[in-house]
């Protein structure tokens, strides 16, 4: 698979400060790759459509490497056909071009010009498989290729195998007057990470939970101990301990959401 660049708020920021540096120099890996001990994504649900308004970053129509791209205005019974790709670790942290902070392990994607957030249907038409995404970013800036799906997506749809497949994918209109009052009762946890060790886990669990004023949790399955923080109500204040966290060494780690009872 090919490698390339994220285009998000860095060009926005870069055309602010007259910046002429490469994009690639605010990450830490210089190419994209998996995540050298992935978490099972098997049990990762498809993304749940519900009408959300547009975001107010990202959706402006704007100019890459001398092409034009325009947002699309009228997205009733929008279908495309092309290749999909997708991105992993070196983006995992980073945020979107919506100002959202990319997790791998969700079920997200980018296109060049749906507007975001949007919802669609990803059919790999070498297999069959489907899978329902958010798309939150912006990409692949490659020709042919339509969509860059996020790990968990790339993985469940067979993509992530392939490195690229031929996909369809179709827009999910979600009218206005039937939204889904769950948003409202979202939340977010941040797995911090998996270990064998229950007694490592909790003491790990109790220690970051008192670091970073956050509830704590354990979830244990099989053999394997999940360090939990959480849950928040505000996003943003999930996204800067999620921030920390990965700053401080657990790069891993990654944001989970919920609807609270």
């Amino acid at each position: 698979m090919k490698k390339y660049y994220r285009y998000g708020l860095w060009m926005a920021f870069a055309l602010l400060a007259g910046c002429s540096s490469s994009p690639d120099e605010r990450y830490k890996l210089s190419d994209d790759v998996a995540p050298e001990a992935p978490i099972s994504v098997a049990n990762v649900e498809d993304a749940h459509p519900r009408y959300e308004p547009f975001s107010r970053g990202g959706n402006r129509d704007y100019t890459l490497r001398g092409k034009d791209y325009k947002i699309v205005k009228d997205t009733k019974n929008f279908t495309q056909s092309g290749y999909a790709s997708w991105y992993g670790k070196k983006f995992h942290g980073h945020l979107t071009s919506n100002g959202e902070v990319y997790d791998m392990y969700s079920m997200s994607a980018a296109h060049k010009t749906l507007p975001i957030p949007s919802y669609v249907k990803v059919t790999n038409t070498a297999n069959g498989k489907t899978a329902i995404v958010r798309v939150n970013d912006r990409g692949p800036f490659h020709d042919g290729r339509i969509i860059d799906l996020s790990y968990a997506a790339a993985y469940k749809l067979g993509v992530y195998q392939a490195g690229t497949a031929p996909v369809k994918i179709d827009y999910i209109t979600v009218p206005k007057s039937k939204v889904d009052h769950a948003y409202s009762k979202q939340e977010y946890l941040i797995q911090v990470a998996a270990v064998s060790d229950s007694e490592k886990a909790r003491t790990l669990a109790k220690n970051l939970g008192q670091k970073y004023a956050s509830q704590y949790s354990v979830e244990s399955s099989s053999s394997i101990n999940r360090i939990m923080l959480g849950p928040w109500k505000d996003q943003s204040k999930a996204n800067e301990v999620l921030r920390k966290l990965q700053q401080s060494g657990y790069q891993s780690a990654f944001m989970k959401h919920r609807t609270r009872k």
